[in-house]
């Protein structure tokens, strides 16, 4: 065998070694079919892997990357109408690029019908797809792929192409794979600085060895989604206040009283009191389960809700009106025959009757928790792709505080002389909750001028009318102002003071928003404002958070190398939701971005950067089963430059190297904790530091 034959094999042993671990979750399959007089269908079916998902070819501008087909012949061809999507479609609202976007999950088909312009003879039918993949932490850089079909025309339709003619491309192709990682530098002692620019002869630099960094230090681990136990969470304290409104809290005295009073066996009253308890979370939980029905039949409908502009406009307007019944203005109350055919039931005894006396108080204090639990409901509807099971866990939670409540006071009924009685206070936690149901209400309406583009509620705006809220808030605290059900003159305790000083304080930071800054403020409340773009005072031209980052590898290890700093290498994207989320609501945290503004050169590479190269830089790679890898634009470059030196094609994919050109510490991908973020982050810098 011939040495160039060897050293082909070997690079294809090498190439496939790389590509085993870099992810590659969708499956492009080209076929073409007549249809019959002439016409022929290309369709190229995209296939997915679970919890990734490719943009549609129709998306808004600045958002992320739409999906382009191209159908081509030398021989010529007509194309017959547009390009067709086949597939279940999700259309979704996304926080980060303040726009509505589609993408298909699973498996979608593109399909193209056309003419032959000679169609007595074969012809040979390309298709060039370009497509963008992401999951809910990372996007992968865009990938563009080549097919061929060769098309005889007969009464057999389609011919495929011939496997010599594979083996000619896999040939061709091997050799255009030599040409990029390219060659070795001349020496060991060999310098990234010697590297004047990119071309195909230096795609792999030898120094860049990810796998054995400086140093080990700032490994972040990948933390499992704690959504469902903070929805949890959020039900249980949504319980606890529930229990403090006029609709329940007298209950809890008489309830528990009469399990341990009104039963001659205390040991038996004590029991039951449990069982009550137990049966209020059963209730409760069960509450979720039509949800479940309703996502199996239409698993897509919760998405619906979600960006659909009249939905959320119908949340506005209830969480309004649930804001009029906390003020005291009506009740929002279920018919009063469901109440009496359950209290009814009661007195068939045992645990039936237990299991009735629980339901009623359900139904009974529907008035004050309907409101709460109506909050729960629109924040997991609209804000979460799984939204039955985070029902079912806040429902839980709310349920949970209840039966804990239940039980221990029937357990030590003691307690409860020391509970607090009931009067007006009571309709102050109620009143409290109607301000905080009017700024929620705020949320739906900015969700609704988002997903319309209308953009007529600002980023400002919002914060203003938040800022009226909490001011009759506090008023309404302080007792300068009073609803139907207050005392006429209420007694301002403590506990009204204190809570209406931390709302002038809320004021205070929330005041903060509304002028400019070098970093975005604000970031407890990111996911209910508007986004930074839908703004008066943002300027995209402003760079990222006021940086102006390098944009290419080796002009940024050149400023590196005169300011004796280390280069962060952000692989990017323009289309990359996760990075925008990264920038906004990680980098601009004020222990961060000072480190980023300061104490290293910032390289943010974008894997999407439609700028052609020059021709004779651009080539061919053959990814095998008939798909070919196109460089052609600087993006592509950056993309197999990201591949090829670190094994990785996701973004953001965050990388600390030395001006010299060898890696720091371990490199880190995908949307992270601020945590974790700034322990990779002061490790390398720190590291650096000391060794110089």
């Amino acid at each position: 065998m011939k040495f160039r034959n060897w050293f082909i094999l070997v690079l294809m042993f090498l190439f496939t070694g790389l590509s085993a671990q870099i992810k590659d979750p969708v499956k492009i399959k080209y076929t073409v079919n007549p249809v019959g007089d002439n016409v022929y269908e290309a369709v190229l079916t995209a296939t997915m892997e679970n919890k990734w998902h490719i943009y549609s070819k129709d998306l808004p501008p600045d958002s992320g990357i739409p999906t382009e087909v191209k159908i081509s012949s030398k021989e010529g061809i007509e194309l017959i109408g547009k390009l067709v999507e086949v597939g279940k479609k999700h259309d979704e609202f996304s926080e980060a690029f303040g726009a509505q976007i589609v993408y298909y999950a699973n498996k979608v088909d593109f399909k193209q019908k056309f003419k032959l312009k000679n169609p007595n003879k074969p012809a040979t039918v390309a298709a060039e797809i370009t497509y963008q993949t992401c999951d809910d932490r990372v996007c992968l850089a865009p990938n563009t792929l080549e097919f061929q079909q060769k098309i005889t025309p007969t009464s057999a339709g389609v011919a495929t192409v011939t496997d010599a003619e594979k083996d000619k491309k896999t040939a061709d192709s091997l050799a255009a794979i030599a040409a990029i990682p390219a060659v070795k530098p001349d020496s060991a002692t060999a310098t990234v600085s010697s590297v004047s620019k990119l071309d195909p002869k230096n795609l792999k630099i030898n120094s860049l060895d990810f796998e054995n960094p400086l140093t080990d230090c700032g490994t972040v681990k990948e933390k499992k989604n704690e959504s469902y136990w903070m929805y949890l969470f959020l039900g249980f304290l949504g319980g606890l206040i529930a229990l403090l409104t006029p609709c329940v809290f007298p209950m809890i005295p008489l309830t528990v009283s009469f399990f341990t009073k009104g039963n001659k066996n205390k040991a038996k009253g004590k029991r039951d009191a449990i069982i009550y308890g137990f049966f209020i979370l059963i209730i409760f939980v069960l509450l979720s389960v039509p949800f479940h029905l309703i996502d199996g039949i239409a698993g897509n409908i919760f998405n619906e809700i979600s960006t659909s502009v009249w939905l959320n406009i119908a949340f506005f307007v209830i969480f309004l009106f649930f804001a009029g019944s906390f003020f005291g203005y009506y009740d929002i109350t279920l018919p009063s025959s469901i109440a009496n055919k359950s209290s009814k039931a009661e007195e068939a005894g045992g645990i039936i009757g237990i299991f009735f006396m629980a339901l009623t108080l359900v139904i009974v204090s529907f008035s004050c928790t309907g409101p709460i639990l109506g909050s729960l409901l629109g924040s997991a509807v609209t804000g979460s792709t799984n939204v039955p099971m985070l029902l079912t866990f806040a429902l839980a939670g709310f349920g949970l505080s209840w039966a804990i409540v239940f039980g221990l006071l029937a357990l030590f009924p003691q307690a409860l002389q020391s509970l607090p009685k009931s009067g007006g206070w009571m309709n102050t936690v109620k009143v409290a909750l109607g301000f905080i149901e009017l700024g929620l209400a705020l949320k739906f309406l900015s969700k609704a001028d988002l997903v319309s583009k209308t953009f007529l509620l600002k980023r400002e705006l919002f914060i203003v009318l938040w800022i009226l809220i909490t001011i009759g808030l506090v008023l309404y605290l302080f007792g300068l102002i009073r609803f139907p059900h207050d005392d006429k003159k209420p007694k301002i305790s403590i506990a009204r003071k204190i809570f209406g000083v931390l709302g002038i304080g809320f004021i205070i930071y929330l005041v903060q928003g509304l002028f400019p800054s070098e970093r975005p403020k604000l970031q407890m409340l990111s996911g209910i404002l508007p986004p930074l773009n839908v703004s008066y005072l943002h300027n995209e031209k402003d760079g990222i958070l006021g940086m102006k980052p390098e944009h290419d590898f080796f002009k940024a290890i050149e400023i590196a190398q005169k300011e004796n700093k280390p280069v962060m290498v952000d692989f990017t994207g323009y289309g990359c939701e996760n990075c925008r989320k990264m920038e906004e609501f990680v980098w601009s945290e004020p222990d961060i971005l000072p480190i980023l503004q300061n104490d290293v050169v910032l390289a943010s590479l974008y894997v999407d950067d439609k700028e052609e190269l020059p021709e004779n830089e651009q080539t061919k790679i053959d990814m095998g089963g008939g798909q070919m890898k196109k460089l052609k634009t600087i993006g592509d470059r950056w993309s197999m430059f990201q591949q090829v030196n670190f094994n990785n094609n996701s973004q953001p994919h965050y990388v600390l190297i030395t001006p010299d050109g060898k890696v720091i510490n371990t490199p880190v991908s995908g949307y992270m904790p601020k945590e974790d973020f700034k322990k990779f982050l002061e490790c390398g810098v720190n590291f650096y530091k000391s060794k110089k």
